[in-house]
């Protein structure tokens, strides 16, 4: 079986991936990283850069892990990828980072988080950053 970790080139993605590597390394599976987006012509802040993603492959190394980071830009939003990824492992384990919003953030913006909880059929575990 596999971890997947949705990375998300912020505090909480730190978090998911610090936890993701303890998790693997535990239970004695093996990680997929995954950063994923859309794509388009505006900057998706979800979207790691050259400078993250060599960061997240060098602590993928040096955990000594069965590892894997992918990036996925193919036109569909994260929630679709995280969740064919989740089906087609298929994964023991999700694990995602959350930040705190308001009440009012999440009702306008809406939110990645609760779009995962409600469509992937694989245990999800949330975590925040310190």
């Amino acid at each position: 079986m596999t971890i997947l970790v949705a990375y998300a080139p912020r505090p909480e993605g730190r978090a998911a991936l610090a936890k993701g590597i303890q998790m693997a390394t535990t239970q004695n599976e093996k990680l997929l990283v995954v950063n994923a987006s859309a794509g388009g012509p505006h900057k998706d802040p979800a979207l790691a850069d050259g400078h993250d993603t060599d960061w997240v492959k060098r602590e993928l190394r040096s955990s000594g892990l069965d590892a894997e980071f992918r990036q996925l830009v193919r036109g569909k939003d994260a929630v679709e990828e995280i969740q064919e990824l989740t089906e087609s492992l298929p994964a023991s384990l999700l694990i995602i980072g959350l930040r705190k919003r308001s009440p009012v953030g999440k009702l306008i913006m809406g939110s990645t988080a609760q779009q995962i909880l409600l469509t992937v059929d694989c245990p999800v575990l949330a975590v925040k950053a310190r």
